[in-house]
């Protein structure tokens, strides 16, 4: 497996040039569900303390009203990607009250799907958009689904890098299309090693039975924690199991990630083709949207993948048309729960590690997908989020059974270079460190996320839904402690103060029709 690293590795060694490993651009996106104090999900609206959901750059909503999403700027040094995200839930503490963020990425407090509220967003034709394309969400595959939390973790390239490998590798293409293509090779090889994440960081092996109400018939499919909990005994991540982020009509989908062109051609195809079920539902009911389309997918952000390759869009502009005009501009690595452990959701050794496995991702070789290794890499992250710490635990590799640990430990072996390279002139090696702290969790997966929770949760004797308050409340404490600076407080109310007035401005500056709007939209090429 090493070989291709090597070779990429010792080419920017022998030119003095691998310190442009270094300097990529890492950022963070936290989902959390807002509580209410006593546990059960807010019903207030989005706090308008902390500006407009609309168009703060920082600060939003996901699926739910309930479900805050906080965002960092691209940073080069993880750990200031961090301190931004400490220093918005400190913020947003200021403005929460008596409520609190949930530390899990399993939701609580939910009684079924009416209990959870779908995101507003104003009346302008974009903000009326992001509402339908929820609403239309719920309609397809209802809302319990969608209140599930997870942390993004974004990554572009150092830009410096990019015309030095291509010129390594011969300079064939321009170097736009070097960069496409790596890009895309990166996306292959985290479909291919993916699991791995999942093995560490996946934080939901336990959930509260109430996430079944109203489809109670699933709950055979797990175990009994307690009366109040259900959970797989070696699961890893169910939010990236079959209850979490999947449904059964992207199942056939094809989507290719071998080039840029295929892929925005496929998901295209997505976006446009008909899906009778869907169709069923409506569009428009009555004067009343209940969904954007009848499609197999509404939008780009309606397909579910472990891995995104993005380009930011101007207002109103197609994910996919930006991709095709502006080319890649970052990777966002969409599977990873809530660090449960870490009151920000995340922590500074595991982006380190992400940083590590994502170059890795890009000098190790990345040939097409087919759709049978596809299949595979699939049922390879559905098993480790299902069974991943199962003693003896094997995945299939190019059709052959290989076991769970030795596989980690090539991949793991391979990652050293990159991390040394990431290390430079830092006598305490915080990227080696953090390489080796993930492979001790290989050795002992009672050191793993997953394992952690399950035995605090045994050794206090609480249900799921107890112990996810429990730390909650532990983690709200620390950010009403927190202080924070006042040059950064004024930061934040200031755009606070902007965001507001920019979503008047939209709402009032709207010449089209929604109908209109929403025409114009899916017709662009």
């Amino acid at each position: 497996m090493s070989q291709s690293i090597d070779s990429r590795l010792n080419q920017l060694i022998h030119t003095g040039q691998q310190h442009l490993l270094r300097n990529g651009l890492k950022g963070l996106e936290k989902e959390s569900l807002r509580l209410a104090a006593d546990g059960v999900i807010a019903h207030t609206p989005h706090p308008m303390g902390v500006g407009s959901a609309l168009t703060h750059p920082y600060v939003t909503t996901d699926y739910s009203e309930a479900l805050i999403e906080l965002i960092t700027p691209p940073c080069a040094d993880p750990a200031e990607a961090l301190r931004f995200l400490k220093d918005l839930h400190t913020f947003i503490y200021r403005n929460l009250g008596d409520e609190i963020l949930l530390a899990t990425s399993m939701p609580c407090g939910v009684t079924g799907d009416e209990s959870i509220p779908i995101a507003e967003y104003g009346t302008s034709n974009i903000g009326r958009m992001k509402h339908i394309y929820r609403r239309g969400l719920a309609y397809r595959y209802g809302r319990m689904m969608q209140a599930i939390a997870g942390v993004h973790f974004n990554y572009s390239v150092n830009e410096a890098l990019w015309p030095v490998l291509c010129e390594l590798e011969g300079g064939a293409d321009s170097l736009s299309s070097f960069i496409a293509g790596n890009y895309f090779g990166m996306v292959r090889n985290v479909h291919r090693y993916g699991w791995l994440t999942i093995y560490l960081f996946g934080a939901s092996p336990a959930f509260a039975k109430s996430f079944f109400n109203g489809r109670e018939h699933l709950a055979s499919r797990f175990s009994e924690f307690d009366a109040r909990t259900l959970f797989r005994p070696y699961a890893t991540s169910l939010r990236m199991s079959d209850i979490g982020y999947k449904n059964d009509s992207q199942a056939g989908l094809d989507i290719s990630f071998n080039n840029l062109d295929d892929y925005v051609a496929t998901l295209g195809k997505a976006i446009a083709t008909p899906y009778p079920l869907y169709e069923k539902i409506g569009v428009k009911v009555n004067g009343d949207y209940r969904q954007l389309n009848g499609n197999i997918l509404q939008i780009e952000n309606e397909y579910y993948s472990v891995i995104r390759p993005k380009q930011i869009a101007e207002s109103g502009e197609k994910p996919t048309l930006a991709l095709k005009r502006r080319g890649v501009r970052y990777l966002e690595l969409r599977s990873l729960d809530l660090e449960c452990f870490s009151p920000a959701g995340a922590n500074l050794d595991q982006l380190r590690f992400l940083e590590i496995f994502l170059l890795f991702c890009l000098l190790e070789q990345s040939p097409p997908l087919d759709s049978a290794e596809k299949r595979e890499v699939s049922q390879n992250g559905m098993a480790v989020a299902c069974c991943g710490r199962t003693p003896g635990f094997k995945l299939r590799r190019k059709g052959r059974e290989v076991l769970l640990k030795d596989w980690a430990a090539e991949i793991l072996e391979a990652m050293r270079g990159i991390a040394e390279i990431l290390d430079a002139e830092d006598v305490s090696k915080p990227y080696t460190r953090s390489l080796e702290e993930q492979a001790a969790k290989f050795f002992d997966p009672e050191l793993t996320p997953s394992a952690r929770m399950l035995a605090e949760m045994r050794a206090s004797g609480e249900s799921f839904e107890e112990y996810a308050l429990r730390i909650s409340k532990e983690h709200a404490r620390v950010f009403r402690d927190r202080f924070l600076s006042a040059e950064r407080a004024e930061f934040f109310r200031r755009l606070t103060d902007e965001s507001l007035e920019e979503q008047q401005q939209m709402e009032a500056g709207d010449k089209l029709s929604f109908d209109e709007f929403l025409h114009h939209y899916f017709a662009q090429a």
